[in-house]
C-alpha cells in the first residue's frame, strides 16, 4: 500500500492504479482495496513498476505543479512529468552562459568533485573510528589516499582530469566496501559497482537508494528554476538530467552508501529482502522496497550540520537549499558554489 514520506507519496505494490477522487488520491489494489489520501499532503508522487495513473488524476498533478516520477522496481529512472515550468528564466540563461564559459563550468565541476570526495572521506573516517584492526587500517588509509587526490583538483583546467581525479577516488572507494560490511551481516562484498542492472544485494540497494536520491534532487532544482538538464561536470547527455547527477555526487555517500552498510550491519536488510532474476538481476522485492523506504523516512529526519549555514538542517532539506546556493552563484550573487559537507 502506498507510503507518504515527507510530503512524497511512494506507490510500491504492482497492480496499484491512483485514481483523482475530489481533493484525494484514492490508491486502489485489487487485493489490498482502496486507500484515499488528500493531495494537500503530497507535493510528489513516485510510483513503481506495475502502477498505474489515471488521467484525470495526472491532469491534477500538473495543474498543481505536483511532479509524478517513475521508477524501476530497483530504483532506475524511467519517466517524469510536471506542469509548465516556471522560475525566472534569466536564472536558465545565467546557467547555460557558465556552461559556455570553460572557466566557469570547470570551477562548479571541481565543486561538485570535491564536495564527493570529501564526503566519501567522511564516510570512510566515521567507519574507522568504530573498526578494529586490518579493517580499521584499510578505512583510513583509503581516505588519507582519497585527502592527497583531493589536494589535485585545484591546479586543473582539464575536465578529463577533474574526471579523472573522481573516478580514480571512486575506484579507491569500491575496494573498502568489504571493510563496511562487518562480519556478522548477511550479504557478501561486492568487487565493484554494477548498476545495469544491479547483480547482488549491496549493489541493488545502493541503486534504489540513488533513485530516491535523484527524485529529491531533480524536484529541488526545479524548485529553484535550474534545468536539470544541464550541467557542467556531466555535461549535456540526452535524455539524462545532468545536473541532477553533478548535484548528487556530493551527497551520494553520506545519505545513501551510509545508510545502505548501516543496514546491511544491523540486519535491518536481509538477503530475503532481495529477489533474483533470470539473466541475474537482483533487486528489492516489494518487503525489501519497504522496508528500506523506513529507513530511509528515518534517514531523511536526521539533522547534518551545515557549514555555510551554521547550523544543523534534516537530510530531507540538504538538496533544496544546495540547489538555492548552485542558483545564487550561477546569478552572480555568491563568487562561488560551496558544496555541501558535514565537516
Amino acid at each position: 500500500m502506498p507510503e507518504i514520506i515527507k510530503n512524497t507519496l511512494y506507490v510500491l505494490t504492482p497492480g496499484s492504479s491512483l485514481h483523482l477522487d475530489s481533493d484525494a488520491v484514492r490508491v486502489f489494489h485489487p487485493a489490498n482495496g482502496a486507500k484515499r489520501l488528500p493531495l494537500i499532503r503530497i507535493d510528489h508522487v513516485v510510483a513503481f513498476g506495475g502502477v498505474t495513473i489515471t488521467d484525470d488524476f495526472m491532469h491534477r498533478c500538473a495543474a498543481d505543479q505536483r511532479s509524478v516520477t517513475w521508477l524501476s522496481g530497483n530504483g532506475r529512472f524511467r519517466a517524469r512529468v510536471v506542469g509548465p515550468q516556471g522560475g525566472n528564466p534569466l536564472l536558465r540563461v545565467a546557467q547555460h552562459d557558465a556552461l559556455r564559459d570553460n572557466r566557469a563550468r570547470l570551477d562548479v565541476a571541481r565543486t561538485f568533485v570535491a564536495g564527493k570526495l570529501q564526503n566519501t572521506r567522511q564516510l570512510l573516517m566515521r567507519s574507522a573510528a568504530d573498526a578494529k584492526g586490518e579493517r580499521q587500517e584499510a578505512l583510513r588509509k583509503t581516505a588519507t589516499a582519497i585527502g592527497q587526490d583531493l589536494t589535485g583538483l585545484p591546479n586543473t583546467d582539464n575536465l578529463n582530469v577533474i574526471l579523472g581525479i573522481e573516478g580514480q577516488g571512486a575506484k579507491r572507494y569500491v575496494r573498502t566496501w568489504p571493510h563496511l560490511l562487518v562480519e556478522h551481516s548477511q550479504v557478501a562484498a561486492p568487487t565493484h559497482r554494477v548498476s545495469r542492472p544491479p547483480t547482488d544485494p549491496v549493489n541493488a540497494a545502493l541503486s534504489f537508494g540513488y533513485g530516491m536520491l535523484r527524485v529529491a534532487v531533480h524536484g529541488a532544482l526545479e524548485h529553484v528554476g535550474l534545468d536539470p538538464y544541464i550541467g557542467y561536470l556531466h555535461g549535456i547527455r540526452p535524455g539524462k538530467p545532468a545536473l541532477a547527477l553533478d548535484l548528487m555526487e556530493e551527497m551520494r555517500q553520506l545519505l545513501v552508501d551510509r545508510l545502505v552498510f548501516t543496514a546491511f550491519n544491523r540486519r535491518q536488510l536481509l538477503p530475503q529482502h532481495f529477489a533474483a532474476h533470470t539473466g541475474g538481476a537482483c533487486e528489492l522485492s516489494e518487503d525489501g522496497r519497504r522496508a528500506y523506504l523506513a529507513l530511509w523516512s528515518e534517514s531523511r529526519a536526521r539533522l547534518w550540520p551545515h557549514r555555510q549555514l551554521g547550523r544543523e538542517i534534516p537530510a530531507a532539506v540538504l538538496p533544496i537549499i544546495q540547489a538555492r546556493l548552485l542558483a545564487r552563484h550561477l546569478r552572480g550573487d555568491m563568487p562561488r558554489y560551496t558544496p555541501w559537507s558535514p565537516a
